[in-house]
Protein backbone atom coordinates (compact mmCIF):
# COMPACT_ATOMS: atom_id res chain seq x y z
CA UNK A 1 0.00 0.00 0.00
CA UNK A 2 1.05 3.37 -0.96
CA UNK A 3 0.97 6.25 1.63
CA UNK A 4 2.50 9.25 2.73
CA UNK A 5 5.26 8.93 4.65
CA UNK A 6 5.05 10.21 8.91
CA UNK A 7 8.77 10.56 10.48
CA UNK A 8 9.15 7.24 11.81
CA UNK A 9 9.36 6.21 7.82
CA UNK A 10 12.64 7.71 7.81
CA UNK A 11 14.66 5.43 9.81
CA UNK A 12 13.16 2.28 7.35
CA UNK A 13 14.29 4.60 4.67
CA UNK A 14 17.78 5.25 5.48
CA UNK A 15 18.22 1.48 6.20
CA UNK A 16 16.70 0.77 2.60
CA UNK A 17 19.40 3.35 1.21
CA UNK A 18 22.11 1.27 2.53
CA UNK A 19 20.35 -1.74 1.59
CA UNK A 20 20.94 -0.51 -1.96
CA UNK A 21 24.39 0.71 -1.27
CA UNK A 22 25.44 -2.96 -0.01
CA UNK A 23 23.29 -4.53 -2.88
CA UNK A 24 25.22 -2.74 -5.55
CA UNK A 25 28.60 -2.95 -3.48
CA UNK A 26 28.15 -6.55 -3.77
CA UNK A 27 26.69 -6.77 -7.82
CA UNK A 28 27.63 -3.92 -9.94
CA UNK A 29 25.63 -0.57 -9.96
CA UNK A 30 22.95 0.94 -11.99
CA UNK A 31 22.99 3.84 -10.27
CA UNK A 32 25.17 6.66 -9.72
CA UNK A 33 24.38 6.94 -6.06
CA UNK A 34 27.22 7.68 -3.36
CA UNK A 35 26.93 6.50 -0.02
CA UNK A 36 27.15 9.51 2.45
CA UNK A 37 26.46 11.55 -0.59
CA UNK A 38 23.49 10.97 -2.32
CA UNK A 39 20.68 9.69 -1.30
CA UNK A 40 20.69 10.41 2.32
CA UNK A 41 18.80 10.37 5.50
CA UNK A 42 18.72 14.07 5.50
CA UNK A 43 17.37 14.26 1.50
CA UNK A 44 14.41 11.65 3.68
CA UNK A 45 14.04 14.17 6.45
CA UNK A 46 13.90 17.03 3.63
CA UNK A 47 11.23 15.57 1.49
CA UNK A 48 9.34 14.63 4.41
CA UNK A 49 9.32 17.93 6.00
CA UNK A 50 8.31 19.61 2.21
CA UNK A 51 5.45 16.85 2.12
CA UNK A 52 6.78 15.00 -1.32
CA UNK A 53 8.03 11.82 0.39
CA UNK A 54 5.72 8.74 0.07
CA UNK A 55 6.50 4.90 0.77
CA UNK A 56 5.29 1.28 -0.01
CA UNK A 57 4.23 -0.34 2.91
CA UNK A 58 4.09 -4.23 2.69
CA UNK A 59 3.17 -6.02 6.43
CA UNK A 60 4.02 -3.16 8.50
CA UNK A 61 7.54 -2.76 6.86
CA UNK A 62 8.94 0.10 4.03
CA UNK A 63 9.51 -1.92 0.75
CA UNK A 64 9.91 1.39 -0.85
CA UNK A 65 9.79 4.84 -1.40
CA UNK A 66 9.32 7.93 -3.99
CA UNK A 67 10.12 11.97 -3.79
CA UNK A 68 7.49 13.85 -5.68
CA UNK A 69 6.83 17.02 -6.21
CA UNK A 70 6.15 20.02 -8.65
CA UNK A 71 10.11 21.07 -7.91
CA UNK A 72 12.03 21.12 -11.52
CA UNK A 73 15.94 20.95 -11.04
CA UNK A 74 17.84 23.59 -12.51
CA UNK A 75 19.01 20.77 -15.12
CA UNK A 76 15.32 20.30 -16.59
CA UNK A 77 15.31 24.29 -17.79
CA UNK A 78 17.35 23.11 -20.38
CA UNK A 79 15.29 20.07 -21.59
CA UNK A 80 13.17 20.88 -24.82
CA UNK A 81 10.04 18.62 -22.93
CA UNK A 82 7.38 17.10 -24.96
CA UNK A 83 4.93 19.87 -23.63
CA UNK A 84 5.83 23.33 -23.01
CA UNK A 85 4.04 24.16 -19.76
CA UNK A 86 4.47 26.10 -16.61
CA UNK A 87 5.72 24.43 -12.92
CA UNK A 88 2.38 24.17 -11.68
CA UNK A 89 1.28 21.88 -14.05
CA UNK A 90 4.48 19.59 -13.78
CA UNK A 91 4.86 17.04 -11.05
CA UNK A 92 8.69 15.61 -10.96
CA UNK A 93 9.45 12.20 -9.45
CA UNK A 94 13.32 12.80 -7.22
CA UNK A 95 13.94 9.28 -5.83
CA UNK A 96 12.76 6.79 -6.43
CA UNK A 97 13.85 3.47 -4.30
CA UNK A 98 12.80 -0.01 -3.31
CA UNK A 99 14.62 -2.62 -1.32
CA UNK A 100 16.75 -4.99 -3.00
CA UNK A 101 14.86 -7.85 -1.72
CA UNK A 102 11.44 -6.95 -2.87
CA UNK A 103 12.77 -6.00 -6.53
CA UNK A 104 10.65 -7.27 -9.45
CA UNK A 105 7.28 -7.26 -7.37
CA UNK A 106 5.55 -4.54 -8.94
CA UNK A 107 6.69 -1.87 -6.08
CA UNK A 108 8.44 0.59 -8.19
CA UNK A 109 5.25 0.20 -10.76
CA UNK A 110 3.28 0.59 -7.91
CA UNK A 111 5.25 3.74 -6.56
CA UNK A 112 5.57 5.30 -10.21
CA UNK A 113 1.42 4.93 -10.76
CA UNK A 114 0.47 6.33 -7.58
CA UNK A 115 2.76 9.61 -8.72
CA UNK A 116 0.98 9.89 -12.04
CA UNK A 117 -2.52 9.89 -9.62
CA UNK A 118 -0.88 12.62 -7.36
CA UNK A 119 -0.08 14.65 -10.84
CA UNK A 120 -4.01 13.87 -11.91
CA UNK A 121 -5.22 15.09 -8.43
CA UNK A 122 -2.92 18.51 -8.58
CA UNK A 123 -4.33 19.46 -11.98
CA UNK A 124 -1.03 18.39 -13.61
CA UNK A 125 -0.47 18.27 -17.14
CA UNK A 126 2.72 16.07 -17.34
CA UNK A 127 4.77 13.92 -15.08
CA UNK A 128 8.58 14.40 -15.54
CA UNK A 129 12.00 12.41 -14.38
CA UNK A 130 15.56 11.85 -14.96
CA UNK A 131 17.46 8.60 -14.77
CA UNK A 132 21.12 7.23 -15.74
CA UNK A 133 21.34 5.61 -19.11
CA UNK A 134 22.72 2.89 -17.38
CA UNK A 135 20.05 2.13 -15.32
CA UNK A 136 18.39 -0.30 -17.08
CA UNK A 137 15.80 -1.25 -14.89
CA UNK A 138 14.58 2.06 -14.39
CA UNK A 139 14.37 3.19 -18.05
CA UNK A 140 12.21 -0.27 -19.00
CA UNK A 141 10.22 0.64 -16.08
CA UNK A 142 9.44 4.15 -17.32
CA UNK A 143 8.92 3.59 -20.29
CA UNK A 144 6.46 0.44 -19.69
CA UNK A 145 4.62 3.11 -17.75
CA UNK A 146 4.15 5.25 -20.76
CA UNK A 147 7.33 7.39 -20.21
CA UNK A 148 9.34 8.98 -23.09
CA UNK A 149 12.91 10.08 -23.26
CA UNK A 150 12.74 13.44 -24.29
CA UNK A 151 16.55 14.16 -23.61
CA UNK A 152 20.23 13.03 -22.37
CA UNK A 153 22.32 15.70 -20.66
CA UNK A 154 25.04 15.87 -18.40
CA UNK A 155 23.16 16.76 -14.21
CA UNK A 156 24.37 16.88 -10.99
CA UNK A 157 22.52 13.52 -9.40
CA UNK A 158 21.24 14.52 -6.13
CA UNK A 159 22.37 18.12 -6.70
CA UNK A 160 26.00 16.43 -5.37
CA UNK A 161 26.86 13.79 -8.41
CA UNK A 162 27.83 14.75 -11.63
CA UNK A 163 27.04 12.49 -14.36
CA UNK A 164 27.48 12.36 -17.88
CA UNK A 165 24.78 10.37 -19.30
CA UNK A 166 21.60 11.09 -17.97
CA UNK A 167 18.16 11.07 -19.70
CA UNK A 168 15.04 12.90 -19.15
CA UNK A 169 11.54 11.29 -19.27
CA UNK A 170 8.19 13.08 -19.85
CA UNK A 171 4.48 11.21 -19.31
CA UNK A 172 1.62 13.60 -20.87
CA UNK A 173 -1.21 12.61 -18.80
CA UNK A 174 -3.66 14.28 -20.73
CA UNK A 175 -2.08 12.59 -24.49
CA UNK A 176 -3.98 8.99 -24.44
CA UNK A 177 -1.02 7.58 -26.32
CA UNK A 178 0.76 8.03 -22.51
CA UNK A 179 -2.28 6.37 -20.75
CA UNK A 180 -1.58 2.89 -19.00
Amino acid sequence: MVRKAISSDVEWIEAMYNEHFAYENEHGAFTVFKKGIYPTKKDAEDALCAGALYVYEEEGSIAGSIIVDKVQPTEYRTVTWGKSLTDDKVMVIHLLMVRPCMAGKGIASSLVKYAMELAKRNSCEAIRLDTGSQNIPAVSLYKKLGFRIVSDAPMKVGGAIPHSGHLFLEKILSDSSYML
